[in-house]
Parts: structure tokens; sequence; C-alpha cells
């Protein structure tokens, strides 16, 4: 089952894709895809390959077979660094801040991309460095008032809480600009407190910011009040893609995913 949002071509096509480490298939012929400004949520059991898949949209694996199109042109196999240049940023399941910078510091990181200035004079800190380095500066501050990092602009990233970390990590991918945020349980590890303050924050993005979300959570709560659609991955194999309230009830997805109804379920 598939349901897309009537309007234009899609901004990520992920067509017959498959991953295959050996004899493991990781994706084995998943085909989707992401429209501009929508959200969709990735969801399925420990090893359903969810991660796999999101390795392949940035370019950390190859793909065994299939095709990615983003804006209707392949990137299937590109390296990281090019992948991000086409406008595919991430915020990572285990937070990956440099612990001694500042929140400040690390999500300038983001802008690295959007860095244009000659060697000499960002060297010099004069001329086209110094007007580039005080855009970026803007953006940041502008991504850290969003994310309400601002009381923590200068302290340093190992001094700060779990779900606080994963915030920053979110912001600094923010900080690269993408058309496609993609989001890798970006709740896990969080207090309740703390994952409705994501929810807000996620809201916020969505309302602010011309980009699409593809996002792995295991939180059904979340999908439900968040997502505008759900693909669901068991066993590398995509057995459901559509709205939310219907993904949540599908036999097919109670029985792999959620083992009883979601009415009668806790938040994951």
């Amino acid at each position: 089952m598939e349901h897309l949002p009537p309007g234009a071509a899609p901004l990520l096509q992920v067509n017959d894709l498959s991953l295959a480490f050996g004899g493991l298939h990781a994706i084995d012929g998943v085909s989707t895809a992401v429209r501009a400004h929508e959200m969709v949520a990735l969801i399925g059991p420990n090893g359903a390959g969810k991660t796999s898949l999101l390795n392949c949209i940035n370019g950390y694996y190859k793909p065994s077979g299939g095709a990615l199109l983003l804006n209707g042109k392949p990137i299937a196999g590109l390296a990281p660094h090019r992948m991000a240049r086409l406008g595919i940023s991430r915020a990572f399941q285990m937070v990956e801040l440099i612990p001694q910078a500042t929140v400040l510091e690390n999500v300038m990181v983001g802008r690295h991309i959007h860095t244009e200035a000659g060697w000499l004079s960002s060297m010099l800190f004069w001329g086209a460095a110094q007007r580039e380095q005080i855009r970026h500066r803007e953006a940041v501050e502008e991504i850290l008032e969003l994310m309400e990092l601002e009381p923590y602009r200068t302290r340093r990233a190992g001094e700060l809480s779990y779900g606080t970390q994963k915030l920053v990590g979110v912001a600094r991918a923010l900080a690269m600009e993408p058309q496609l945020l993609l989001l890798d349980e970006p709740s896990s590890g969080m207090s309740r407190q703390e994952k409705e303050d994501l929810a807000r924050f996620v809201l916020r993005i969505r309302h602010e910011k011309p980009l699409a979300i593809l996002w792995v959570e295991h939180d059904t709560q979340m999908v439900k009040d968040l997502a505008d659609r759900v693909v669901v991955l068991d066993y590398g194999r995509k057995i459901f893609d559509g709205l939310p309230d219907a993904a949540l009830q599908d036999p097919a997805v109670v029985q792999a995913y959620l083992g009883k109804p979601v009415s009668a379920q806790e938040p994951a």
C-alpha cells in the first residue's frame, strides 16, 4: 500500500533499492518517495533496515541495486560530502558533537559546505572572508533561537544533558540549509518532557524551513502526532506506506512491530 499527497514530482525517490552485506539483505527492493515539505516517518522493529536506508540516502553506504533520485537526478553511490552539497543533511542517533567545543561552534560546523572565501582571506579574516563569517554567524544565531538553544550557546557541548546534545545535533544539521533533513531516532534517550519539546521544535522547523523530513522513530505517539505519512520496514522489506492512523492499525504492521493495536500500547 502506498499513499502520496498530490502535487509535483517527489523531492526524493527510492526505486527498488537493495543493500546486501554478503548474503545478508539489509534492504530488499524498497520503493517509496518523499515530497517537498513532507514529513515521512520510517518505522519498524530493530534490524528492519531503517538506518541502512538513511545510510544509502546520505552516501554512507552504496546500494547494491535500485536507484535513488533527488529532484529527478540519480544520486546513489555519491560520497557523503557530495550529498551534503546537494542538500541532504542528517542528525545521527548517537550524538556526534565536538565535546570541548561550544554549542555555537558545533552548529557553525554545519556551515562549512557554504564556505566560499579563499584560504588567505580566511586566515587574515578580512574582505570576503569577514563578510562570509558574519553571514554564517547570523544564520547560526537564527537556528539557535529556533531551537531555543541561546542559553547554551557558549557552553561546551560535553557539559550538556543528552537530550540537549541531541537538539544541538539537529541544529547543526539545519545549519547546512538542507532541502531534505534525515533524523535518525532523535528522541531516543530523551525523557517524556524532552520528547514533547522535540515535537514542538519539529513543528516549528516544518513551519519556518522549506525542507522535507525523513525521520526514523520508535515513539508511536510522536509518529501519530507529527508524520504526514509512515513507511514501515520489516527484515529490509517495505510492508506499509500510508497514513499514520492506518499504519498503526494495519495487521501486518501490528504483527511485525507493534505487537498490539496502538490504542492499547504505551508510547515507546
